[in-house]
């Protein structure tokens, strides 16, 4: 594999395994759902790359405005709409774009995200950080050229979504849903609670649909895209 033509690997960790996105100059490659014994045998995983993203699906996150924010009571606050163990670490970054703070625990899926980003470095040698899917949605909401942006992910029986108008960010959060179903009516129901036409809107996903379930997201909205 030539190493100069590799741009970016982006890596989604969930407790079932992981998969991963490599972009390059010329094409975009992607990944089956791997687990978690696969990491030291993946060939894509022994190179370095210009950007590592590592994203962990975990609904122990919350944004909170910045002005509400404060380091010492990061976990009380994310208590209050997280079920935290007392061994759960909690951390935060600063989403300044939102003029908001993420407080989050990465516990869920901590030894294999730890294990992934110590396996998969950077080619100036760093290890990337691992931050929650919901931010990096977040991220991505800069890339739309929608003016209904809707942005999600599902996997493990959780949905992760997050939805702006514009620049405007309306929400950000995630939804235990055993299947696509369940999380298909939440998504419907946030965007009825916000009064958005999803027959001109746009949803993308950042994880893989099935056929079905494309087709089923099809009878609602404009348009189904995979980011």
């Amino acid at each position: 594999m030539d190493q100069i033509q590799i741009s970016r690997i982006s890596i989604q960790v969930s407790l079932s395994g992981y998969s991963f996105k490599i972009e390059t100059p010329t094409q975009v490659r992607r990944s089956s759902w791997l687990s978690a014994d696969k990491i030291f045998s993946t060939p894509d995983f022994q190179v370095k790359y210009d950007s590592v993203e590592i994203s962990l699906f975990t609904p122990k996150c919350s944004l909170v405005p910045s002005a509400f924010f404060s380091k010492e009571k990061s976990r009380e606050l994310l208590s209050q709409v997280a079920d935290l163990s007392p061994e759960d670490n909690v951390s935060f970054i600063e989403v300044p774009q939102f003029g908001a703070v993420m407080i989050y625990s990465d516990s869920t899926g901590e030894s294999l995200s730890r294990a992934i980003a110590g396996t998969v470095l950077r080619k100036d040698g760093r290890k990337a950080s691992v931050y929650p899917e919901l931010f990096n949605l977040l991220g991505e909401l800069s890339a739309s050229k929608e003016y209904n942006k809707i942005l999600a992910s599902y996997r493990d029986g959780w949905l992760y979504l997050v939805i702006a108008q514009g620049n405007n960010l309306k929400l950000c959060n995630s939804y235990c849903a055993a299947d696509f179903t369940t999380a298909e009516y939440f998504l419907f129901l946030a965007i009825k609670k916000l009064q958005l036409n999803p027959e001109v809107s746009t949803v993308c996903f950042n994880t893989p649909l099935s056929a079905d379930e494309e087709m089923s997201l099809y009878r609602y909205f404009n348009s189904v895209q995979q980011l």
